[in-house]
């Protein structure tokens, strides 16, 4: 049996080791993007408290919003790591919201077409770690 297939691993101090290494990549993507949106939200901020945008209420909208939504896929890959069989939805719902955002990034052109083909990546590579059946099947989903 390799380490794929344990579904209790413990490590040298006892405690219960990240699993997988399909959820593992899964939860550290899923976190990157998290950390990414979460440092869009505070540059948001930052220009916020620094500048003088034309309408002070949709910025700061802006900025606690994507605040916000940081929130989903931070709690989804702190899930994820955990094997907690409620974070693959929140964690597929982040990566298939992130498809169409790749695609307009795309549109745009520019230096938005190497960052458009990285997201699409990272969310393509998750949702693939996630319908595996080793990696559903570590987060206790699968036939009953």
């Amino acid at each position: 049996m390799d380490r794929d297939d344990r579904e209790d691993d413990r490590d040298d101090t006892g405690t219960k080791a990240p699993g997988p290494r399909r959820i593992v990549a899964a939860a550290v993507v899923t976190g990157v993007e998290g950390v990414v949106v979460a440092a869009f939200g505070l540059f948001s901020l930052v220009l916020l408290a620094t500048g003088s945008p034309d309408d002070m209420v949709q910025a700061a909208t802006l900025a606690v919003t994507v605040l916000a939504l940081s929130a989903l896929p931070l709690a989804a890959a702190r899930g994820l790591w955990r094997r907690r069989r409620w974070s693959r939805g929140p964690s597929m719902i982040v990566q298939l919201l992130a498809l169409p955002v790749a695609w307009q990034m795309a549109q745009n052109g520019g230096g938005l077409v190497a960052a458009a083909v990285a997201l699409a990546l990272a969310a393509v590579a998750v949702l693939a770690c996630l319908v595996n059946p080793k990696a559903t099947e570590a987060l206790g989903i699968g036939p009953r």
